[in-house]
């Protein structure tokens, strides 16, 4: 098994906290076992089994609790004397006006609390309303290649072919278990299946799960590429399909919420802003863009673009689009007050690719780290810019 200490550290600090833990990220991504390996590590602190509860809501046997009275009444059943007890939720946004319920538990007992939920609307502000604020929130990835190749569990690893296979069918740990390219396809299409139609279709009532399929595979597809509802609703036309912008934004943010792909947004490096338009949208595993990718051209670039996002998004970096006045920078990462730029790209292949790279960073006269990371073995660390080899990067072999 392996062990998610990426995540398991930034939580660690809050385990005898009364904020309540919530935990994030699309379908399969491998919550529920955080949440075994948050047990595990109390149970080895000496916690008394009897004062852990863990329910997850999408199991049968647990039907009935999704009734919010149900629910309630019996975990008040459960708490029984003095001590502290550790409540476990997961998949808690199948329950009926859940926030009001943990709220309860939350303000009346000694508890602390941890919920997972394939929604990130359980990462918004409305949430924490509900919740009087007293939350703290954590998303997690499918594995980054790290913690994919943690998974072989063999040694004298050949990570140049496991990166050719981690790019090409990601790391949701189901795909991983998967032992042939047909069975990988197999799980891979029932994960996205069951996203479009538990995750979003049905949470949001969609009238119509044909067309909200052709935009989502539209974007996954188009993973670290500009994208506006105009366009989608333009491309989709042509096919045939009439829809409105306004229809196609609110299926975007659907797919956002549900873990599917992020949104990206610019920031204006001299206006020192966000900027509200021309966001771009990157999909969580590559094993989706796998399935639904379309182009051809720039294949690799566009494919290790995606992958630097997710490496720095499971790191715990806030990540947006570099603008400078007439180009941009692929990343600016931020974390604990400190800022990287990153560019990201598949091979040096020439001198106007080294240029346009390198050249991107021309018009940025600030101190903070600039960074190349691209497949090519041999490096060229120039003007200051650092060059990394991507695998150096992805093992952590250098630091940002």
């Amino acid at each position: 098994m392996v062990i998610r200490e990426l995540y398991l550290k930034r939580i660690r600090p809050f385990y005898e906290s009364e904020l309540i833990k919530v935990i994030t990220g699309i379908r399969r991504c491998g919550k529920s076992t955080i949440m075994r390996q948050i047990i595990d590590e109390l149970l080895v602190h000496r916690v008394d089994v009897e004062q852990i509860i863990y329910i997850n809501f999408e199991d049968y046997k647990h039907r009935a609790l999704i009734n919010p009275d149900n629910f309630y009444n019996y975990i008040e059943e459960r708490i029984k004397g003095g001590g502290k007890y550790y409540l476990f939720f997961d998949e808690i946004q199948n329950v009926q006006d859940f926030e009001v319920v943990v709220n309860s538990f939350r303000a009346t007992h000694n508890v602390s609390i941890f919920i997972t939920g394939s929604n990130s609307k359980l990462l918004s502000g409305e949430l924490a309303t509900h919740l009087s604020g007293r939350t703290v929130s954590f998303r997690v990835m499918p594995f980054n290649f790290q913690e994919f190749c943690e998974y072989q569990e063999q040694e004298d690893l050949d990570y140049e072919a496991l990166l050719d296979e981690y790019m090409t069918y990601g790391g949701l740990p189901l795909v991983c278990e998967a032992k042939t390219e047909e069975t990988k396809d197999v799980v891979l299409n029932n994960i996205y299946d069951a996203v479009v139609l538990k995750d979003i279709v049905m949470r949001n009532k969609v009238a119509s799960p044909t067309v909200l399929e052709k935009v989502m595979d539209y974007v996954v597809a188009n993973s670290s590429l500009t994208v506006s509802g105009n366009v989608i609703a333009g491309e989709l036309s042509k096919l045939g399909q009439k829809l409105s912008a306004p229809i196609v934004y609110d299926y975007l943010k659907y797919i956002v919420d549900a873990c599917v792909c992020d949104k990206v947004q610019r920031y204006d490096i001299r206006g020192k802003k966000i900027l509200s338009y021309e966001e771009k949208y990157y999909v969580c595993d590559l094993g989706f863009l796998h399935l639904k990718k379309n182009r051809i051209k720039d294949e690799y670039n566009y494919i290790i673009e995606t992958l630097c996002y997710n490496e720095l998004t499971a790191r715990g970096y806030k990540v947006y689009v570099g603008k400078t006045f007439k180009s941009e920078v692929d990343f600016i990462a931020e974390r604990n007050g400190k800022r990287v730029y990153i560019q990201a790209a598949y091979l040096l292949a020439d001198e106007k690719i080294v240029e346009r790279e390198f050249g991107a960073y021309a018009k940025i006269d600030d101190h903070f780290p600039k960074y190349v990371i691209t497949m090519d073995k041999r490096t060229i660390s120039r003007d200051g810019i650092v060059h990394y080899n991507l695998l150096d990067f992805l093992l952590g072999r250098v630091e940002l």
